[in-house]
């Protein structure tokens, strides 16, 4: 089985006590990871008793149309359709572009189903039956949305070859900030893996403008108070001991620009930010800019052991 990740962050002067409870948390994680996986298979199984199931063939997308016989909220509707996702079609249905048999709908939480006649722009919407997943290693200079009124780079130009569907980064990154990035048109799991009550995982690994002393270490793991709120990592080290300059950072918080303000809250400038693992995925023989299609087993782990875990052991 292969080392994971983090593993090159841990440095020897980590807090005996941080390390311990990082490790418990693991073994925790994947005890219930395993459940979750007996549990799906247990499900597969029963299904195959019930009847033969229709399988594709395409390793690039899977059929996976979502029922949507009954009524549901306009904004998820859409993003079932690929449109962007559920929190970013919020804005675009308040801006008054989608129509409901040609009546213009503002109220994200309009109820619709599939048989309505909804329209973007006066483009009609249907939900999609491939689900495409596809990890991009995200270069600096490029931006995580789906257009751009400034005309800027966006990360959808480097994978306008993958697929013919409707598709959109999962979570953001920085412009500045290269890595692991996934990009789907999978509604419901894009709301899993964003919602903050669902911890997925997040490590970075940050360039910065001098060696981090070891009181801004302890402290970055016990806590500090930002304009936002208090936060803290689940864990630090050093890759490298004699480069106390770049740092290996745990994160499970989707807040914005949230591991530059750590350092920058201690007078750190953070020269570069890569991503290098996101709930469980990581960049492994995909080069900067290069993108691949996820895997079978990865898209199961993605949907089946990201389930919510209601409060967070620590609010972010």
């Amino acid at each position: 089985m292969a080392r994971h990740p983090f593993e090159k962050f841990i440095t020897k002067k980590s807090n005996a006590a941080i390390k311990e409870k990082f490790k418990q948390e693991k073994k925790a994680a994947k005890k219930q990871r395993a459940a979750e996986i007996a549990e799906y298979l247990q499900k597969k199984k029963d299904r195959k008793l019930e009847g033969p199931v229709k399988r594709t063939s395409s390793p690039k997308t899977h059929q996976n149309k979502p029922k949507v016989d009954e009524l549901m909220p306009l904004n998820k509707f859409l993003a079932h359709c690929g449109v962007a996702s559920r929190r970013e079609t919020v804005s675009i249905i308040k801006e008054g572009g989608v129509q409901v048999n040609d009546v213009t709908i503002t109220d994200p939480a309009h109820r619709v189903s599939e048989k309505d006649k909804v329209t973007l722009n006066g483009k009609r919407l249907h939900v999609t039956e491939n689900m495409v997943y596809i990890l991009l290693n995200k270069p600096k200079d490029y931006i995580t949305t789906t257009s751009d009124p400034k005309a800027r780079k966006t990360v959808l130009q480097l994978i306008k070859n993958a697929t013919q569907e409707r598709v959109y980064p999962v979570g953001r990154l920085d412009r500045n900030t290269s890595g692991v990035l996934l990009i789907t048109n999978d509604g419901d799991l894009t709301q899993k893996l964003t919602h903050p009550s669902f911890n997925v995982e997040k490590i970075y690994e940050a360039k910065l403008d001098k060696p981090l002393t070891k009181a801004h270490f302890e402290k970055i793991l016990s806590g500090i108070i930002l304009e936002d709120g208090e936060i803290h990592a689940d864990a630090l080290g050093f890759p490298d001991e004699k480069d106390k300059s770049v740092v290996g950072i745990e994160m499970h918080s989707g807040r914005n620009r949230i591991v530059r303000r750590i350092f920058e809250h201690f007078g750190y400038e953070v020269k570069a930010l890569d991503r290098v693992v996101y709930a469980g995925l990581t960049k492994k023989n995909v080069e900067r800019g290069k993108w691949r299609y996820l895997k079978e087993n990865e898209v199961r782990l993605l949907k089946y052991t990201s389930k919510k875990t209601g409060k967070s052991k620590k609010k972010q």
